[in-house]
């Protein structure tokens, strides 16, 4: 049985869905959800389904706590659903090509510091884009350029509004993560 933890740093759809999806799974189980964030919805979210959660600050990511946490519960792999903070190399190197992530685009398109959530959904409206989608990649240490793992797209409308787009792309998210998580196990 794969052990699967989860960084978060918002209100956790994702890590819900990625948890229900595994609750009865004989692959894999969801062992943490760890936030950098003390007020992230997403720790509600795992206490709802008696998920252990972790809290920490940007030093503890960047000085190995987290790193030594992960490893000391014999994680698998890492997942990271809505999670903001750089990943460390120190993380990546105990982990190689077992962390996860999901970006609301079509990477390389809107990649990259500060591209996340409504930003994403801002600038494809901005650029009306007639398409957008969800990309998930392996992590390394820049942001959103690690393999492309899996793309699905959605079409745009000239009509959609930022919120509208984000909500066809949370669809995808819900609809293919937790899958593509589990074919990379």
């Amino acid at each position: 049985m794969k052990k699967i933890a989860i960084l978060a740093s918002g209100s956790g759809s994702n890590a819900e869905k990625i948890i229900e999806y595994f609750q009865n799974s004989e692959k894999a189980q969801i062992v943490l959800v760890a936030s950098n964030k003390k007020d992230a919805y997403v720790l509600e979210r795992a206490k709802k389904f008696s998920v252990p959660t972790f809290i920490f600050n940007r030093s503890d990511l960047e000085d190995g706590l987290l790193t030594k946490m992960l490893s000391s519960l014999e994680v698998d792999f890492v997942v990271l659903a809505g999670f903001l903070l750089k990943i460390p190399q120190g993380l990546i190197k105990a982990f190689p090509e077992r962390i996860v992530n999901i970006h609301p685009a079509l990477l390389p398109k809107y990649g990259g510091k500060g591209m996340y959530g409504m930003h994403v959904h801002q600038a494809v409206k901005d650029a009306s884009d007639s398409e957008t989608g969800i990309t998930i990649h392996l992590v390394n240490e820049n942001y959103d350029e690690g393999k492309v793992i899996f793309q699905a797209g959605v079409e745009v409308l000239e009509t959609d509004t930022p919120e509208d787009i984000a909500n066809k792309v949370h669809a995808l998210e819900h609809k293919y993560f937790p899958n593509v998580i589990e074919s990379l196990l």
